[in-house]
């Protein structure tokens, strides 16, 4: 029997990587105690998805327990030791908002709970496969120092410079910038990933994530940009454009093709391997893209409003560029775009919240320019 660990495992990427790795005939163990519910408030949490995977997946267990805690996390790798194959380590507080708020607990959990996941791995099963969810933001600002233009409806880059056809590629220095706390503690982690697989021998990846998203993706003002972008247009809420006139470009992955991507790295892996990867071109908007998508898929115009103060260390403009992993799995692929993302989103909260709209509001396809 083989057996993957998921922390995080009530989240959005470590749901969807629970359901595709049960799907391919492992087990399932998934750690999670409901952190995003503190974070972001009762909307937020995890509980209804990992109870749904405790109820509808005989492959899944669930364990309710702190990364932060080494003690319970050192007996969960011993009890199983050997028959751990994968370890997908998802778990974060993943906000930079949030993590001015408690710099300490940030960092407690984001690095300190990854060394402990790396160190339980390292004791009792070497040989597994270590994934982490990493992100762009080890980066800091220094996207931000890109000869960035000005156009309608986002900023980009000219096609001539070397980011500019492709996106942003892993030569990219994480030094002398701001990342913001949240930057921070994911960089220290990041490097630590690293480090247990070039100086242990260990096989460890560092996925830089652009943004992910996906239905089941629990968006909140601090978090999830797409998803609470949609969530605000279909329960009519006011949405709040945070700085760079409503320009800034995101690049958006769905969960099952980061998933997907965890998957192929299980199966041929590496040792201390990064990764950028994201939506690339093929699945980037700006903030005032995605409204117009939304506002057309609705048939109404959406409430949002402005506040010119960007967040410290934020991007301007992010684009994965994902060829350094294509070249070693080319077999691997996007499957959504930004107005799939978009459709699916909208259709899943209109789902939830149950509009009074009686018939539900007819949409049609549109696209995104990228």
């Amino acid at each position: 029997m083989s057996i993957a660990i998921v922390t995080g495992s009530g989240g959005l990427i470590g749901s969807e990587a629970v359901r595709f790795l049960t799907g391919r005939g492992l087990e399932v163990i998934g750690i999670d105690n409901d952190m995003r519910a503190r974070f972001f408030g009762p909307e937020a949490s995890t509980r209804l998805s990992w109870t749904g995977l405790q109820r509808n997946n005989k492959r899944y267990t669930h364990i309710e327990t702190d990364i932060r805690d080494s003690r319970p996390i050192d007996e969960l790798f011993a009890r199983f030791s050997s028959e751990i194959a994968l370890v997908v380590h998802a778990a974060a507080q993943p906000s930079h908002d949030w993590a001015a708020q408690d710099p300490p607990t940030d960092f407690m959990i984001n690095a300190g709970g990854t060394l402990n996941m790396l160190q339980a791995t390292r004791r009792h099963c070497p040989e597994a496969v270590f994934i982490f969810c990493s992100t762009n933001k080890v980066y800091g600002d220094t996207p931000n120092r890109l000869p960035l233009i000005e156009q309608e409806t986002r900023w980009d880059l000219p096609s001539s410079h070397r980011f500019g056809m492709h996106g942003i590629d892993e030569s990219m220095t994480i030094d002398n910038s701001m990342h913001s706390l949240f930057g921070v503690s994911k960089c220290a982690a990041d490097l630590m990933v690293q480090e247990y697989g070039r100086y242990f021998g260990m096989r460890t990846a560092c996925f830089r994530c652009g943004c992910v998203t996906g239905p089941t993706h629990a968006g909140a003002f601090l978090h999830g940009f797409l998803s609470y972008l949609v969530k605000c247009a279909v329960s009519d809420q006011q949405y709040t454009i945070i700085g760079y006139k409503g320009k800034q470009v995101r690049d958006n992955i769905h969960a099952f093709d980061l998933a997907n991507a965890f998957w192929h790295f299980f199966e041929n892996p590496q040792i201390g391997a990064v990764y950028n990867i994201g939506g690339g071109r093929y699945a980037s908007c700006s903030v005032i893209e995605a409204i117009r998508c939304t506002e057309d898929l609705t048939g109404h115009p959406m409430k949002f409003s402005y506040s010119a103060q960007s967040r410290a260390g934020d991007h301007v403009w992010w684009i994965s560029d994902n060829r350094r992993f294509a070249r070693d799995y080319p077999n691997w692929r996007l499957t959504r775009n930004i107005s799939d993302m978009i459709l699916e989103i909208h259709d899943e909260f209109l789902e939830k919240v149950r509009l009074s709209r009686s018939p539900a509001p007819r949409r049609r396809r549109v696209g995104v320019s990228a």
